[in-house]
């Protein structure tokens, strides 16, 4: 494992975990009139606490695609999902709530998975594969799907499920926003800016980004980041690694004991991923109720 594309997704990591702290204390405070629509983003612009969790969000998102440019999809994935680490070790810092049982399992349950991946996985490049139609039909799979969800999370936003089902939808977008990101850096050392520019992924970059950036606002506004945060961190390396594998030509080691190590280094990472997303120390905030505030932020 390369030790630049090592510190570069754990500081990314680190920025993203502390932003989305600092952004979903600011959300839960946001008109509930504002779900899912783009005015939550410029009321939130108004709350100083809000624009420097983004500026943490925004500082990891450039550290990310900076390690995606040196390292495999496979490989940096499942270390941004670290940032629920780092989540709970600010909320933590403001609630003095200790680790306790779950909060050493769920860390150990998540270090040791990443570990058990990437050592039994040892994802390496390869050649992107050029089928198209490979491309949209993984690509088509998981926005399809993200639209399945913000469409049942929007049919039944005052339900529990609904921030999970959002902040999943987010996950799976930016899963597919990393890998075009990859495959828009890969454009650029082939033939430079204008090989780049000339293709479509440049352009569906920031599209995802934005609407992700909707989908999570409006999941951390309706309700505590522990119903939110662990199903966006779940999805995020999982679409990234089905993206990688799927057609960026990542490589990972399929013989039959790697495979088992592999399965069972993703599910301790989504296990360890929600006894962290649940523990005490994680900001509960409040689920809001059908009656919309009145009160606009700013």
């Amino acid at each position: 494992m390369s030790v630049p594309v090592l510190v570069l997704a754990l500081s990314a990591a680190c920025c993203l975990g502390f932003g989305f702290v600092l952004q979903q204390d600011a959300a839960q405070r946001a008109p509930l009139g504002d779900f899912l629509r783009p005015r939550l983003l410029l009321d939130l612009m108004k709350v100083p606490e809000w624009l420097a969790g983004m500026g943490l969000v925004v500082a990891g998102m450039v550290l990310g695609a900076v390690a995606l440019s040196q390292g495999e999809l496979s490989l940096v994935e499942p270390l941004l999902a670290t940032n629920l680490l780092f989540a709970l070790a600010l909320s933590r810092h403001r609630t003095r709530q200790a680790l306790g049982r779950q909060g050493w399992a769920g860390l150990a349950l998540l270090a040791g998975g990443v570990t058990a991946f990437v050592v039994a996985g040892r994802p390496t490049g390869g050649t992107a594969l050029t089928d198209p139609l490979r491309h949209w039909l993984i690509i088509g799979g998981m926005v399809g799907l993200a639209l399945l969800l913000t469409g049942c999370a929007r049919r039944r936003r005052l339900l529990t499920w609904a921030p999970m089902l959002l902040a999943g939808a987010a996950g799976l977008l930016y899963g597919v926003q990393d890998a075009l990101t990859r495959v828009s850096g890969q454009r650029f050392e082939a033939g430079g800016l204008h090989e780049m520019l000339t293709g479509w992924q440049p352009y569906a970059v920031p599209a995802l980004g934005v609407t992700g950036l909707l989908l999570v606002q409006s999941a951390f506004e309706t309700a505590p980041l522990r119903m939110s945060l662990p199903a966006l961190t779940a999805a995020q390396p999982l679409a990234g690694i089905v993206c990688g594998v799927g057609f960026l030509g990542d490589r990972l080691r399929t013989d039959t004991g790697a495979l088992a190590w592999e399965a069972c280094g993703l599910a301790a990472i989504v296990t360890g991923i929600v006894l962290l997303g649940l523990h005490p120390a994680m900001p509960r905030g409040t689920l809001k109720g059908a009656p919309a505030r009145s009160v606009r932020l700013g």
